[in-house]
């Protein structure tokens, strides 16, 4: 029990997940077959479907804009401030900050992570994993949309008797942008919303938000 109440916010939101991913894949079974009867072809098994082009390039472009949103925010957040927002650190702050603000090297406590105390390229490698591994899934997830969305636009344009596109083509089509960038609209303006409207209001006992009696001009405070 003391297990699962650790970790309780990550089962919460896995569990959602996977109930959205197979929610997702049955809708979207549904759709695809309506589409099929009204051509006059075959419905397909779930199994099918989630095995597809269709399924795989409205999953992956979804992925893509979320790390996308993490990747950004997490690497512009060194940098770059909000006064009054408790998703930004103190102005004075910004930049990689010193050894000893982040406990590395010989400033590493006797519960800091091995690789704190490291040097060299793998003191530098732990202290941008994040960020790494965040860019690397985004990239990944942006290679495996433009896969899976060349396959399902030519599939599209045969079943139109049109020649298919290499994936090039694709990559620099009105498709494709129109696919990522109304997905990464979408995450840039709700990364916008929790970082101004972090400000001015408040939600009691949550981590994201500043405690209720926190004047709006404190940044950088968590309640």
């Amino acid at each position: 029990m003391r297990w699962l109440k650790e970790n309780s916010l990550a089962l919460a939101f896995l569990i959602m997940f996977l109930l959205a991913v197979g929610g997702q894949a049955v809708a979207g079974m549904m759709e695809f077959n309506d589409q099929q009867l009204a051509e006059g072809a075959e419905p397909v098994s779930l199994l099918h479907y989630v095995a597809s082009s269709a399924y795989a390039v409205n999953v992956a472009e979804n992925w893509q804009s979320e790390y996308l949103q993490f990747f950004l925010f997490i690497m512009l957040t060194v940098w770059l401030v909000q006064k009054g927002s408790p998703e930004s650190k103190q102005p004075h702050m910004a930049g990689a900050e010193s050894d000893k603000d982040q406990q590395i090297g010989r400033y590493a406590g006797d519960h800091s992570p091995r690789w704190a105390r490291a040097r060299g390229f793998r003191l530098w490698l732990f202290s941008n994993s994040l960020g790494l591994v965040m860019g690397t899934i985004f990239l990944l997830s942006w290679l495996a949309q433009s896969v899976a969305g060349q396959a399902a636009y030519n599939a599209e344009r045969l079943g139109d008797l049109r020649d298919p596109v290499s994936w090039g083509s694709y990559i620099t089509s009105p498709e494709f942008w129109d696919r990522s960038l109304q997905n990464w609209q979408s995450e840039l303006l709700a990364v916008l919303s929790m970082v101004v409207l972090s400000i001015y209001l408040r939600q009691r006992g949550s981590p994201e938000s500043k405690p209720v009696g926190a004047a709006h001009t404190a940044t950088g405070v968590e309640g």
